[in-house]
């Protein structure tokens, strides 16, 4: 490798050709796009002068070991490796490559962890949005009343177009991971938040703009913003825990499911390929279900404080 440059710039044309496939032909998001890059980026920096078509098994597994020294949880390394099959795949396709030894490599297992909802108490309390004067908290309050109402991904939200918003049928059309296209229903909380935005949408936008939600210079809004309204709202609506996007997706489907017991049309609504993957929600509801429960039935194992534990119970007199 000549001094200087780095693992990416050996293979420019490799790399950058990968990124366009996934961002053109795959038509997967930018965000989805950095991601991969950084996954790549890395698989370059652990082959160092070791060619990519001449990576072993044993080496592919070598870097596995490596990135869970450093910390990386099975579930990190699991889409670490799907991202190094995608590179080895497109090399295979338009560099010749003939082999990858990441195929069939599986990362190690790590414990499993329950998507974060929150309860419907506090998506009402997020919600409750004072707008004023002002057209970014009545954007806002837009913005997280269709998340919540319909169970978006982020770049899903931020990539909405007026023409796939129809709010006199109340559906909303996007377009989801591997370019499925599927067709949610809105909430009526979330169609009279839509229709005030779009009142005060239209002077801050040309007629030629497309994008539903847009910042105060007309231009979409990022998924930056976007965090970092939801973010700072949350706090400001006396939440107790950060709120995330994604949080927001994860609540719609906890409720639905928990209010309606089909799984199906969760899976449905989410765009999830897998039935397996909405499943995890069952978990959710499970864990509701597990509360109220204790906190309600008469025989439910309570815990009792250490004092209580100490004292003897009194045995009741039989005379």
């Amino acid at each position: 490798m000549p001094a200087g440059s780095s693992p990416t710039d050996r293979y420019r044309a490799q790399f950058d050709g990968f990124l366009s496939h996934i961002a053109h032909e795959r038509r997967l998001s930018p965000h989805t796009v950095e991601g991969y890059a950084r996954d790549v980026r890395s698989l370059l920096e652990l082959a160092g002068d070791t060619p990519l078509a001449d990576i072993a098994i044993h080496q592919a597994r070598r870097m596995v070991a490596q990135l869970h020294a450093r910390g990386l949880d099975g579930r990190s390394l699991a889409r670490r490796l799907s991202a190094w099959r995608s590179f080895y795949r497109y090399l295979a396709r338009d560099h010749g490559v003939t082999s990858s030894p990441f195929q069939g490599l599986r990362a190690p297992r790590s414990a499993k962890t329950l998507p974060k909802a929150l309860s419907p108490d506090e998506a009402a309390q997020l919600l409750q949005i004072p707008v004023d004067d002002d057209p970014m908290a009545l954007r806002d309050r837009a913005m997280f009343e269709l998340f919540y109402s319909s169970g978006l991904r982020l770049s899903e939200l931020t990539g909405l177009t007026l023409e796939n918003l129809d709010l006199e049928e109340q559906t909303v059309r996007v377009t989801g991971k591997g370019n499925k296209t599927r067709v949610v229903p809105i909430g009526r909380f979330a169609v009279q938040a839509l229709g005030d935005w779009l009142l005060q949408r239209a002077s801050l936008t040309p007629a030629t703009a497309r994008a539903v939600f847009v910042n105060a210079a007309g231009r979409p809004v990022s998924p930056r913003t976007v965090q970092h309204r939801l973010k700072r709202w949350a706090s400001r609506q006396g939440l107790s825990r950060p709120v995330h996007p994604h949080m927001l997706r994860h609540s719609f489907a906890s409720h639905v499911l928990q209010s309606s017991g089909d799984l199906r049309a969760v899976q449905e609504m989410l765009g999830h390929a897998s039935i397996s993957t909405t499943q995890v929600y069952t978990h959710l509801d499970f864990q509701h279900l597990a509360k109220v429960y204790d906190a309600a039935h008469p025989r439910a194992k309570k815990r009792i404080s250490r004092q209580d534990a100490k004292t003897p119970r009194k045995t009741p007199s039989r005379g």
